[in-house]
């Protein structure tokens, strides 16, 4: 039986702010040759799934009717969160207002008279590396650059895609959709897959006097349709609002901290439960050596069931705690009073022990939320019958690591056995994500404060149930702008993904939050040869990146993907999406350069690059392995200096070895992380981000304040660094803003350009998940030193180099130049231009 406390409500309330998975021949590579002589990026093996949630979802606040389907309309959606502009060339700043969101993007248009229109997918849902194909197999599939593409399931569309509410025409051999692009024969109704050419009828749907007729049916006229299912197939079905609202929230909650943690948590927390939609359930859980379940049907005193934390909870105490006459998940709206009266009730640890020696019992603490979550048969809240489960979400708040009970590892990492307890509770964190992901629940740990979190142990829990692991310095602003985002972002669940491939392509690389589907989790065609993928979650801003190689020269015109995306959404609909791209093949390889997209490209390759880079060694052989990348490209694709060994790097790839160079040097390869912790957590976040995150997280942005409130932008060089200035600096996880001495000595200035930047820091970020660390610092502090690693030293670099890539230079005076020169500080890591060069090869000349 579950034993209860009661504690009164004292205190005062405040609201301030791998899996490695192997489909096919592919296989692991084998270690990096210390050589760096020749080319070092065999392909790693073809799935890989590292966990990471993405920027945070708002969900419309729309009336639905009770399907969750409106007729004549698109089916309800997220709206698309503003993601970072590009980085634009260093020889165009625009010292004009900045807009933080791109436009909304347009309808995508179809000319009724053209049977085969022009417009493509979206571009949110997929970063293509180049927008054609090389037929010639050798090129096609050179390792230092590839082919591939970004895929962002879960990302929403505006407008909405067509719906279509009956069952889709599929090809009888290989499984794929009939598309706008298939030959069909209009007498018979007959088409032609566009995959593997094979003919299918259509039950005479497709029919038809003339093309123009087929333009109606929105799978033969649009690259992207949403076929719905809305019957109820699943046991407590609920229609509609009940649906989207019941999904719990359980917050587990670690009483082992400090007085001044715990007053930062507590405000985090309030304010968290006050940003709930009224409809939330909610549940609070506390964990230390016990488990404390908070019971909401007690309104004048905080009243918790107590289990024991030392082993699983027996079915018996779960039942006895289920069945009992406690409500342990409420409706904000009739308990909202009492959740703040629980927060308020939470104490300091009291024991005289440090943090790392406390016990914690979070593994035994996530099972009994997640028991409480799944409840009996109906969960009776309030008198109302609802069932439990869907899109629900458990957010533990830890301030060190699962100390006690199953999961739990050593206070000491000295003890004789560690690496064993380590593998073994490893193992016992991953089984139990798979559980929760099993029940259709996502388990988030938000980690913060001093104690290290032992990230590996923590991790298989939270990745393999389809959430994040995020360290924070401490329980304030970002962790409770975490706390809501976490709440919030997640489109839909049961995901699988399909991709299939015309002319003999073969995905040869997955990485992302996912893993191979199982035979019997998709239908079996004559020859389906699809690539099928497990979404552990589906997220608006998630993405997969895919790595494809010819089998063969290809000798078609275009070549033709079709990804299929099925998902049950936030009003659970069964939604399969099909997307359907076509891209032109070119014999040229300087055809095929100008349309590779550079900033798509370097994501792909750092993602490539970080699948590699488990540990600070395996970083360093992954810095060895861009330098043979831009080598590679250069002997390939570029061409060599007349009389010397160096080579010209291709101009249509201009902007690829920046970024690649800001990839080698900062935080994901480089070493400005001072712990391994940091570093692994920031690798699994890359590793499944969007694209504008992955970007900003692979180069940082640089924005320089102008009078009047407006910003410039420019290359992210140590040149920014005017004494007269004040600099935002956006690198994804961390936005920085830097205030020049001499501004900061002029008081109401420097508090204005301040008060502009924090502004701009905000709006860059306003739906980013994780919510980054936005520090401000003055030029010359001790902490500006994280603001200086991030740029590449270009003041090493003569006169006329500077000004060919940061042109704002030639505006400053000569008094100027000479200040803003004397500021440097010497150090051995080489420019940009200086690292090209020591390979071999020119620097690509500004655009």
């Amino acid at each position: 039986m579950a034993n209860r406390q009661q504690s009164s409500s004292g205190y005062p309330s405040t609201a301030t702010p791998n899996l490695d998975t192997k489909l096919g021949a592919p296989s692991f590579p084998s270690p990096p040759s210390s050589s760096p002589s020749r080319p070092r990026f065999p392909p790693p093996p073809l799935i890989q799934s590292n966990q990471i949630p993405s920027p945070s979802i708002k969900t419309p606040n729309l009336p639905s009717p009770a399907n969750g389907i409106r007729a004549g309309s698109p089916v309800p959606h997220m709206s698309t969160p503003p993601g970072p502009p590009v980085f634009s060339s260093p020889l165009q700043p625009a010292a004009v207002p900045f807009r933080t969101s791109p436009a909304t993007p347009q309808p995508v248009a179809y000319s009724s008279g053209s049977s085969l229109p022009t417009s493509s997918p979206p571009p949110r849902f997929f970063k293509w590396i180049a927008h054609k194909v090389l037929k010639q197999k050798k090129l096609a599939s050179a390792p230092s650059l590839g082919f591939g593409v970004l895929v962002s399931p879960g990302q929403d569309v505006s407008p909405g895609p067509q719906i279509i509410q009956r069952d889709p025409h599929r090809c009888h051999n290989c499984g794929a959709y009939a598309n706008l692009y298939c030959n069909i024969l209009l007498g018979s109704g007959q088409w032609q897959c566009v995959v593997c050419r094979n003919l299918n009828g259509s039950e005479g749907e497709y029919i038809a006097p003339s093309k123009e007729e087929l333009q109606n049916l929105p799978e033969l006229s649009s690259p992207l349709v949403d076929f719905v299912q809305t019957g109820n197939k699943r046991p407590g079905f609920l229609p509609v609002s009940e649906s989207r609202i019941s999904a719990p929230v359980v917050l587990v909650i670690d009483e082992c901290l400090d007085e001044q943690h715990l007053q930062h948590l507590q405000s985090s927390l309030h304010a968290f439960v006050d940003s709930l939609p009224p409809t939330t359930r909610l549940g609070i859980v506390l964990y230390g050596r016990t488990v404390s379940v908070y019971d909401f049907s007690e309104e004048s005193t905080a009243s918790a069931d107590v289990l024991s934390g030392d082993k699983s909870p027996s079915e018996d105490a779960l039942r006895a705690l289920i069945y009992g006459t406690g409500i342990y998940l409420s409706p904000i709206h009739a308990s909202l009073p009492v959740a703040h009266a629980i927060l308020s009730s939470l104490r300091a640890y009291k024991l005289n022990l440090p943090e790392v020696s406390r016990d914690r019992c979070l593994g035994t603490a996530v099972e009994v939320a997640l028991a409480i979550i799944q409840g009996p048969s109906a969960e009776m809240s309030r008198g109302v019958v609802k069932r439990a489960g869907g899109n629900s979400r458990i957010i533990v708040c830890a301030g060190g690591p699962c100390t006690y009970g199953p999961g739990s590892v050593p206070h000491s990492l000295a003890h004789p056995n560690y690496p064993h307890l380590e593998k073994t509770a490893l193992k016992w964190m991953e089984n139990l994500g798979r559980e929760a992901h099993s029940r259709n629940t996502v388990v988030d740990i938000l980690c913060a404060g001093t104690c290290p979190a032992r990230v590996p142990v923590l991790q298989p829990l939270a990745k393999s149930s389809g959430g994040v692991l995020i360290l924070h310095d401490d329980f304030g602003e970002a962790f409770g702008v975490n706390l809501q985002r976490a709440s919030t972002r997640a489109a839909g669940s049961h995901g699988l993904l399909e991709i299939r491939c015309s002319d003999n392509i073969l995905v040869s690389q997955v990485v992302g939050p996912g893993e191979e589907a199982h035979t019997d989790s998709h239908e079996s065609f004559k020859s389906n040869s699809a690539l099928a993928i497990q979404m552990l979650s589906v997220e608006e801003t998630q993405s997969f990146a895919l790595f494809m190689e010819p089998r063969g020269d290809i000798k078609s015109d275009f070549v033709y993907f079709q990804f299929a995306i099925q998902y049950s959404n936030i009003y659970q609909a069964d939604i399969t999406r099909v997307i359907t791209v076509r891209l032109p093949t070119v014999d040229s390889i300087s055809t095929y350069l100008e349309s590779v997209q550079d900033e798509v490209a370097a994501v792909l390759i750092g993602k490539r690059t970080l699948l590699r880079a488990k540990n600070f060694s395996d970083a360093l052989d992954m810095q060895v392995t861009i330098d043979e990348r831009i080598k590679d490209v250069a002997s390939k694709f570029g061409s060599q200096v007349p009389k010397s060994k160096f080579y010209r790097y291709p101009k249509e790839l201009s902007l690829l070895p920046e970024l690649l160079f800001h990839l080698r040097r900062g935080p994901l390869l480089g070493n400005i992380l001072g712990h391994e912790d940091e570093r692994s957590v920031l690798r699994s976040l890359f590793l499944n981000a969007s694209f504008d995150l992955s970007l900003r997280m692979l180069a940082p942005r640089c924005l320089m304040h102008r009078e009047g409130g407006t910003f410039e932008e420019l290359p992210a060089y140590d040149l920014a660094m005017q004494s007269d200035a004040a600099v935002v600096l956006d690198h994804g996880t961390d936005v920085f803003i830097w205030l020049g001495a001499e501004l900061a000595a002029q008081e109401g200035k420097s508090a204005a350009a301040l008060a502009a930047c924090r502004t701009l820091a905000e709006e860059l970020t306003e739906l980013r998940f994780p919510a980054p660390r936005i520090l401000a610092f003055k030029e010359g502090s001790s902490q500006a030193r994280y603001f200086v690693s991030r740029l590449i030293p270009a003041h090493k670099d003569p006169p006329y180099e500077q000004e060919a890539r940061f042109p704002q230079l030639r505006t400053l005076t000569a008094e100027q130049r000479t200040k803003l020169k004397s500021s440097f500080i010497h150090f051995d890591e080489p420019s940009f231009c200086e690292w090209m060069r020591n390979l071999k090869v020119l620097p690509p000349e500004p655009s």
